[in-house]
């Protein structure tokens, strides 16, 4: 091989290289540049099946359940045992919070070209940011494809049922039924829950059954994630979120701790359950 012909090659591997990169954008420049998000990188690098981030707002914390998903789906974890065929679960609390959230991150991360179809169950596909997606079908580098399915809160427990399940990403707290549920749709495949919240409601279940692990669950592993933990957030910014809010709006959403104050005295109230209709007595006259 002549000189000129390796000239070529490089050329072509540059080429190739600089395409990769640019059809990947946001996945790309995912904590790859000077500055790294270290909470979202030893979420990415714990290999524990039941994982959970509690961040304030803002801190970083769906980016990082969104591209776990995606790596998981497209089969490029980087610190993960990779499959072919993956299929996961993406929970919202409701479709409308899916759409402006835990959608959305997919679909800013999620390159195009991966993407080998799209069902909708609400909008247009070729404009899916607008609508309420339902599955994504993603191409696997070990061939097959991977599905990712929509799920929010407000369906009820009843359509989390009979899927045997890679994944399941929780994207701000569940009802208790539904994250059981999950619980089982992953038990076949012996796959993964990771969760992504903030936690507004106080010492609830995942209080105790995630960040205590009372029950001593060798496979749980959480992890707070705070405003300064978030490279790119400027502390002129932070400063001035923080003069806004009280100390108990603070502590969850900035600090994304547990408030003993917030939430229901009783969190398993349901005023579909607990609430009857009013009594009404005869008067004898």
């Amino acid at each position: 091989m002549n000189r000129e012909e390796i000239i070529s090659r490089i050329a072509r591997i540059d080429r190739e290289l600089k395409s990769r990169k640019e059809d990947t954008g946001a996945l790309a420049a995912y904590n790859s540049g000077r500055k790294k998000h270290k909470k979202q990188m030893a979420f990415h690098r714990c290999k524990k099946r039941n994982r959970w981030v509690f961040g304030g707002n803002r801190s970083g914390k769906t980016e990082c359940g969104a591209v776990e998903a995606i790596w998981m789906l497209r089969g490029i974890h980087p610190y993960r045992k990779n499959r072919k065929d993956v299929f996961g679960w993406a929970v919202s609390l409701s479709q409308q919070v899916q759409r402006d959230v835990a959608q959305s991150k997919i679909l800013k991360y999620l390159p195009k070209s991966w993407i080998a179809e799209i069902t909708m169950l609400s909008g247009r596909k070729d404009s899916p940011s607008s609508g309420i997606i339902d599955q994504i079908k993603i191409k696997n580098v070990f061939g097959g494809i991977s599905t990712l399915g929509f799920k929010s809160c407000d369906q009820g427990r009843e359509k989390f049922q009979g899927c045997s399940l890679d994944f399941v990403w929780l994207d701000e707290e569940p009802p208790k039924d539904i994250y059981e549920e999950c619980l089982m749709r992953v038990m076949d495949k012996r796959g993964d829950i990771f969760g992504t919240m903030t936690p507004l409601k106080g010492e609830t279940f995942i209080y105790n059954e995630i960040y205590l692990n009372r029950r001593n669950n060798p496979q749980v592993w959480c992890e707070f994630m705070s405003w300064e933990d978030n490279p790119y957030l400027k502390k002129s910014e932070i400063k001035l979120l923080s003069q806004s809010m009280d100390s108990s709006s603070l502590d969850s959403r900035r600090y994304g701790k547990f408030s003993r104050g917030a939430g229901l005295v009783y969190p398993e109230f349901d005023s579909a359950v607990h609430v009857i209709p009013p009594i009404v007595r005869a008067i004898k006259v």
